[in-house]
């Protein structure tokens, strides 16, 4: 048996801040990685809340090309140059278009900042859905499905083996059978629940889950990306669900 996979939840919220909550940035560990999936805009003030050192972090992975997935990059990127003193490199993963996305986001926040040379190695892979890209030496693979939310590129739902556990994630999205791909035997499937049962063009409510759940066919389900709606009915939720700072073992 290889070692278990932590997984905290440094931001469990919506774009928009509800109940308080961190946009989504979620930090995954184990035996051989370290990583993110997704890096919302207020990523770094959680990793200094919750004591995660963004220098731990070998990869980060984007499931889509909204600020409050990847608005925090240029945030980690910087700070990795002039904060945290980062020598080890890093790698981004996101859908195609990640790369131009990045450097734009950088140069309106930042004016140059794309163009000064990193004391690290930085590498921006894109990935579309229906490819993988592996990182042997962290024993991780990456799949990719493709999800329905306008973004300006293809957004991604995600399965990631790590080890010998399965993590898929939804990103944001409608029902599409991409879904059913990626959750299919999963150790965990981290989804977003905007709504109770309300339908939602481009999202997922908590009664599709449900309704879907033999066709997900997953082993653990935790809810997250969360409405106010939603948040107001936690007690009622069979699933288990995200907080900020919220940690589930596998």
């Amino acid at each position: 048996m290889m070692g278990s996979v932590s997984i905290q939840f440094l931001g469990s919220g919506d774009a928009f801040g509800s109940g308080g909550r961190m946009q989504p940035c979620i930090l995954v560990r184990s035996a051989a990685s370290v990583f993110l999936l997704d890096c919302g805009t207020s990523c770094l003030i959680s990793m200094r809340k919750y004591a995660a050192d963004p220098n731990e972090v070998q990869v980060i992975i984007l499931s889509h090309l909204h600020g409050d997935h990847f608005g925090g990059v240029p945030f980690f990127i910087i700070d990795a140059q002039l904060v945290s003193k980062r020598k080890k490199p890093l790698s981004i993963v996101g859908p195609p278009g990640a790369k131009e996305r990045i450097s734009e986001a950088m140069e309106v926040l930042f004016p140059g900042s794309s163009k000064i040379e990193q004391s690290f190695a930085l590498e921006v892979l894109e990935l579309a859905p229906g490819q993988a890209v592996e990182f042997s030496d962290l024993k991780m693979k990456i799949e990719a499905e493709q999800g329905v939310h306008p973004c300006g590129s293809l957004p991604l739902i995600l399965r990631l083996q790590v080890g010998d556990k399965v993590i898929a994630y939804s990103g944001d999205t409608e029902w599409t059978e991409g879904l059913v791909k990626a959750a299919r035997g999963a150790d965990l499937f981290i989804s977003e629940a905007y709504f109770y049962d309300k339908n939602v063009k481009n999202h997922l409510n908590y009664r599709t889950l449900l309704e879907k759940e033999k066709e997900l066919d997953a082993k653990r389900t935790v809810v997250t990306h969360m409405s106010p709606e939603m948040l107001g009915r936690l007690d009622s939720l069979v699933y288990e669900y995200s907080d900020d700072g919220k940690v589930f073992e596998l």
